[in-house]
């Protein structure tokens, strides 16, 4: 039961970034190097960031939230939008379009993330001896940020890539890529500070991440089409 238990948190958890790979055309074009490339940017991107943590946040006695700390937190997050700067447009990739490109850099942005932050407790975890709704609730969350990065990737794609969109637009895309970026933030607030269980915090993931996929492919889209 506990192996059961321990599959199916695991398929929920990873399951959707091998479906999205399968189910679109980036598998068609093979940009499983792409997906490969961005996941090790992003690892050195947390190097960066677990030193920068490590250097300038005290440790706190207290599970409360404290602003400056948490205001600290949000710049140091920035370091990931710098990571996917790097990915988007240093690194080499095969002859792909920007519609391609963006979304496996986002793909191996978030398979890697998950990894990372949720192999380990998913493993120690999920096979105990007492089932807990956590790591199905850690799988849900997994998918949202799989949305969010995405659409991060998108907005990024949008921003340093395409040169020609409507002025109009520029503020909106820096905005959505503003609030995607600093998510870690404010669902910290939510929980420490407003004192929302994971239930509901994960439930606020999965609404944001779809509303911000929304309005990214939205802007996506407007950006694409031809100028009059």
């Amino acid at each position: 039961m506990t192996v059961f238990h321990f599959f199916n948190c695991a398929i929920l958890t990873f399951g959707p970034h091998a479906v999205y790979y399968s189910a679109t055309p980036l598998s068609e074009y093979d940009t499983l190097g792409t997906s490969i490339k961005a996941a090790v940017v992003y690892l050195a991107t947390a190097l960066v960031k677990l030193i920068c943590l490590a250097t300038f946040l005290k440790v706190s006695e207290s599970d409360s939230f404290d602003p400056y700390q948490e205001l600290l937190k949000a710049l140091i997050g920035f370091i990931d939008v710098a990571g996917l700067y790097f990915a988007l447009t240093q690194l080499t990739h095969r002859n792909i379009s920007q519609n391609h490109k963006f979304q496996a850099v986002g793909l191996g942005w978030a398979f890697a993330d998950s990894v990372l932050h949720r192999l380990a407790p998913l493993w120690v975890g999920a096979r105990g001896l007492e089932f807990t709704w956590d790591y199905i609730l850690q799988g849900l969350e997994a998918n949202a940020n799989l949305v969010l990065s995405i659409s991060l990737a998108a907005l990024g794609s949008l921003m340093w890539l395409r040169k020609n969109k409507p002025k109009t637009l520029i503020p909106i895309i820096y905005l959505c890529a503003g609030i995607v970026a600093t998510m870690p933030s404010i669902t910290s607030y939510l929980r420490r500070g407003l004192g929302w269980h994971l239930p509901k915090v994960v439930g606020f993931e999965l609404f944001t991440s779809l509303v911000m996929a929304f309005i990214s492919w939205q802007l996506f889209a407007a950006c694409q089409r031809p100028s009059v």
